[in-house]
């Protein structure tokens, strides 16, 4: 068994903390379900509208925030900041939902935004009183949305909210029990959202 010295292990969890973060894998995820939807740069471009209103433009938000020092980061560590920017998230991403639909989105798109909408609705409930970690939630959900979308081989990613939920439990910005559950609420959402919408 490899031992990982705990300056190094530490580095290498806000490392992942970062990869993992929610607004990189939504950014990712959705352009891979508007390639596979809609196929080349047309898929591409419609991965890109849906990528602004699910990460961009709530991210956006969140800096600017912790530019003006009323959030302290930008992964909202404090459960009490967390409500107004997963408001704004959910805004963002339910006028993305309306515009893409308006435009004539291809069908995976829009279920892939509105199972973000679904699980931001969970998220500002549940956080309400209690840190789940949205990290987990959103890796466990891209792997289901990727199983879903490029079959069973995608399989390979299932490690993905594992080690999410290692970085959060290891940099002490969340417990064990808020990883897990926040997995199990991802993979549902995803796997009963975006399923049955695709």
């Amino acid at each position: 068994m490899v031992v990982v010295p705990p300056g190094r292990a530490t580095r290498l969890a806000r490392l992942v903390t970062e990869l993992t973060a929610p607004a990189v894998l939504v950014s990712v995820l959705t352009l891979v379900v508007g390639w596979r939807a809609a196929g080349g740069a047309h898929g591409l471009a419609w991965g890109l509208l849906a990528t602004l209103f699910a990460s961009g433009i709530p991210f956006a938000y969140i800096l600017g925030g912790v530019r003006r020092g009323r959030l302290t980061d930008h992964h909202v560590g404090v459960r009490e900041q967390r409500r107004v920017p997963l408001l704004f998230g959910l805004a963002s991403a339910a006028a993305g939902l309306a515009l893409l639909a308006a435009l004539g989105a291809p069908r995976p798109v829009l279920a892939l935004v509105a199972a973000g909408v679904v699980g931001l609705v969970v998220a500002v409930a549940v956080s309400h009183w209690w840190k789940m970690s949205i990290h987990t939630a959103v890796a466990a959900g891209a792997v289901v949305v990727l199983v879903l979308t490029l079959g069973p081989r995608l399989l390979v990613v299932a490690p993905l909210p594992v080690l999410a939920g290692w970085s959060r439990v290891r940099l002490r910005d969340h417990t064990v029990p808020q990883v897990v559950v926040g997995g199990v609420v991802g993979a549902a959402v995803a796997g009963l959202v975006f399923a049955a919408l695709r």
